[in-house]
């Protein structure tokens, strides 16, 4: 079964003592460290961070219970707190207030990635003001409402702090709210309500997730998805895109440390960590893609799921080539059409970006940011290489509709106005003359299914002995018919190099290199 299960804890838990009477355990969500303090710090105090590299040990004066403690980005500043209304800096600096709020706050919620401050305010804590931090300056965004299940009468407070979170999902931020309904006929449980928090503008409900269950939840953001835990049935479920929530699934298989999951010591924090304090393990969540290949059997929402996530070239190319054995042809085209308008984007911007450049260079412009080449981009070489070349091989499907799927590649790129290379051109009329079909090439060539080049022309002029039409049709391609002269010289060269490679095209004034796969000379020999 574990290889239905498509989430799980990291392999190399970060490990630090675990919480007991003597040492407690903090964690910095900003630097994503843990602290260990024992003895309020004066029998030492250990910083471990996502990797080795940033663990830190050290010792200060027990002056009291630590109630909170952090470091500056850059373990420059170290600040305690003991007390409510106090935070010490051991190094010894000097602030300066920059600005003042007066507001009557409940409880806060920070997210570092974005440095937006959320705060409950009103009496019963479902009013929300969040503030945005740039560059020393703190801006008052505008605060939202939370629908509450429930209004209590008389007022009080009525949002937790364990209810909120705050993430970015496709770089946008969202506050999500677990709004806990008992279930009833008319209600299927929990919710989980997306709010979308512009920086600029006003904050409004975006979705909503129906778990279909009650009890304690707790909230992680992984890869772009919303993983929701529940811990009295230990499942936990994701949704691919913001919607009706999909369905528990198990965590996997049992770490590589002895732990109890789903500990009522678990903590969760954003976006992917969950801690045991009481063990001492800190991980990180993670989505394994393989498996979720099983769980959706729409292929056109499969590819939309895999298009968004970090790792998935390679799972993409595996759905290509699974789908062909079994899918029909329109949804092998939704596949093709999908991916090729995420290439055609990314070319676009690769362009867009040459051209900015250029101009940049030549009138002393700021340098454009090139666009990253995620692996969602599948090019038509990946295609080639990992699933048609393998797939116009098969034995056990019948060569239509290879050939067919072939052309439906091809089909899609015009489609999206993307330029066929050479080579998919190629793998057409090699599977066409292995199956005999010389009817069928015939007409690709007449109607200009496939595009005229002279890499085409050379290979059609290599299979004159097998199929003789094909040397006018080369040579019409070329338009070169009303030269003898010219014409001759190119025939005789293909003659000559019909076992050789590359071949010699004369055109005109110039000769041109053109290589001839082995393969066709093969397929020539064989079929004569």
């Amino acid at each position: 079964m574990a290889e239905e299960h498509y989430l799980e804890l990291s392999e190399n838990p970060v490990q630090f003592e675990h919480a007991s009477s003597v040492n407690n355990v903090f964690f910095d969500e900003a630097n994503k460290q843990v602290f260990a303090v024992r003895s309020g710090g004066a029998t030492g105090v250990v910083v471990k961070g996502p990797d080795d590299k940033c663990s830190v040990a050290f010792r200060m004066d027990d002056k009291g219970e630590v109630k909170c403690i952090k470091f500056s980005i850059g373990n420059k500043i170290l600040a305690v707190q003991r007390t409510l209304k106090s935070v010490v800096f051991p190094d010894k600096r000097s602030l300066k207030l920059l600005k003042s709020q007066s507001i009557n706050v409940n409880w806060y919620q920070y997210c570092p990635e974005t440095a937006v401050i959320l705060l409950s305010t009103t009496v019963q804590g479902n009013v929300l003001q969040p503030f945005a931090f740039r560059n020393g300056t703190m801006t008052k965004m505008s605060k939202f409402e939370i629908e509450l299940p429930v209004i209590p009468k008389p007022a009080k407070l009525s949002l937790s702090e364990r209810d909120i979170a705050m993430a970015t999902i496709y770089g946008q931020l969202y506050v999500m709210y677990l709004k806990h309904h008992s279930r009833t006929v008319n209600s299927p449980g929990a919710e989980v309500v997306l709010y979308h928090l512009p920086r600029d503008g006003t904050c409004k409900k975006s979705h909503v997730l129906k778990l279909n269950m009650t009890g304690k939840f707790a909230l992680n953001i992984v890869d772009n998805l919303v993983v929701v835990h529940h811990q009295s049935s230990q499942v936990s479920g994701s949704e691919p895109e913001p919607g009706p929530f999909s369905g528990p699934a198990a965590v996997p298989t049992q770490p590589p440390v002895p732990c109890q999951l789903y500990s009522s010591s678990w903590s969760v924090f954003q976006p992917d960590i969950i801690i045991s304090a009481s063990e001492g393990y800190l991980w990180y969540l993670q989505v394994k893609l393989p498996p979720t290949v099983h769980l959706l059997q729409d292929k056109g929402k499969l590819m939309d799921f895999l298009l968004r996530r970090r790792d998935c070239k390679m799972v993409i190319l595996s759905v290509c080539s699974q789908s062909q054995e079994k899918a029909s042809l329109p949804v092998v085209a939704t596949v093709f059409d999908k991916l090729n308008q995420v290439y055609k984007e990314y070319l676009e911007a690769e362009q867009s970006y040459a051209a900015a450049t250029e101009s940049g260079t030549s009138r002393g412009g700021a340098a454009q940011k090139r666009p990253v080449r995620t692996q969602a981009v599948i090019d038509q070489s990946d295609m080639y290489t990992h699933v048609l070349s393998s797939f116009t091989e098969r034995k056990d499907v019948t060569h239509k509709f290879i050939i067919a799927v072939v052309m439906e590649y091809i089909r899609s790129l015009n489609q999206y106005q993307i330029t066929v290379q050479h080579y998919l051109y190629e793998l057409v009329i090699k599977t066409l003359v292995q199956n005999n079909l010389f009817y069928m090439l015939h007409q690709f060539l007449q109607y200009h299914v496939l595009s005229d080049s002279k890499p085409l022309a050379c290979l059609l002029l290599s299979l004159e002995s097998t199929y003789p039409p094909a040397h006018q049709l080369s040579l019409d391609m070329l338009k070169v018919g009303p030269e003898p002269d010219r014409v001759g010289r190119y025939s005789h060269a293909v003659n000559r190099s019909s076992r050789e490679a590359p071949l010699n095209c004369h055109l005109g004034n110039t000769t041109e290199k053109i290589a001839i796969p082995d393969d066709f000379n093969k397929v020539s020999r064989t079929l004569r």
